[in-house]
């Protein structure tokens, strides 16, 4: 019997230096996606996924991660004595209930494979997943939600995966297929940031994960892999030649790097767009904007 995903491990230890001034201040992970927040995409993601459990691995300086999940009962109180009910009810999504966040720190910036090791103790012997914020993806169903039902088929280890230009695929984990089965690929290699020529597909992983606890214990043995760092892909590979149970999942959405600043301007563009109430004069500003560039050229 598949034991059910309620965990998830949210590494948010980075820096987020290519945002500088602004995360001088602020965590990367608070900085706002039309009006929320990008952590707080990734939690309602999880938990529509079915997760209770959240853990966020951090570092100095991401106080206000952990303030902004807090109940603000000031800024409560003023609003319902103002009657804005509906902003009390947009504030609901923020609070995380008492026992259900953990915040473990993680003390050297050594990798996301060292990132996720840093919550063993909590994860223990179940199956769980990663999300990275960065990655923000657009679905209607939520992709890690797509991943879970698609486990209750499958079991082992899955990663979430989109095609990429071969000229990009050295940024990325990179998929050597095994078996592809159209929605689900079956994987008997993964190669972390490969050059160009030599990469196995062009199915690389994006940052959704759900892994069995023995990915754990392989991150526990497990040495420096590319760029100097633990390499989560080195100990999902373990897997492959133990369990052969590791599945790559295309999902349905679409991914915006959020890491980037041309990545996050577009899922600006792209969730102002998608809102109800603010796409018709957003639209019409981007048309403007656009017309008056060509005629300028």
């Amino acid at each position: 019997m598949k034991r059910k995903v309620t965990k998830a491990i949210f590494p948010v230890a980075g820096l987020g230096t290519r945002f500088l001034p602004a995360t001088k201040s602020i965590p990367k992970e608070i900085m706002t996606l039309v009006d929320r927040p990008l952590i707080q995409y990734a939690i309602d993601e999880a938990r529509a996924a079915g997760i209770k459990e959240f853990i966020f691995v951090t570092s100095r300086g991401k106080g206000a991660l952990e303030d902004y999940f807090d109940h603000a009962h000031e800024l409560e109180a003023n609003l319902r004595r103002s009657g804005k009910d509906d902003l009390l009810e947009i504030l609901r999504d923020t609070n995380m209930d008492s026992g259900a966040i953990a915040y473990i720190r993680q003390h050297k910036a050594l990798g996301l494979g060292h990132a996720v090791w840093c919550a063993r103790r909590l994860i223990g012997n179940e199956p769980f997943a990663v999300i990275l914020p960065d990655d923000v993806i657009a679905a209607e169903k939520p992709c890690l939600q797509q991943m879970v039902e698609a486990y209750q088929e499958t079991g082992g280890n899955m990663v979430a995966a989109m095609e990429v230009p071969p000229e990009k695929a050295g940024a990325y984990g990179v998929l050597d297929i095994n078996e592809d089965m159209g929605a689900m690929v079956s994987v008997k290699g993964m190669v972390e940031k490969p050059k160009a020529d030599e990469a196995p597909s062009n199915l690389a992983v994006i940052g959704r994960y759900i892994l069995t606890p023995k990915v754990m214990q392989n991150l526990n043995r497990i040495k420096s892999g590319a760029g100097g760092e633990i390499q989560l892909t080195d100990a999902i590979a373990e897997e492959i030649a133990r369990s052969n149970n590791v599945f790559g999942y295309r999902f349905r959405g679409q991914r915006f790097d959020c890491g980037s600043k041309a990545g996050f301007l577009q899922a600006t563009v792209a969730f102002g767009l998608a809102r109800a109430e603010l796409h018709d004069e957003f639209i019409q500003f981007l048309i403007g904007m656009t017309a008056s560039r060509r005629a300028a050229e």
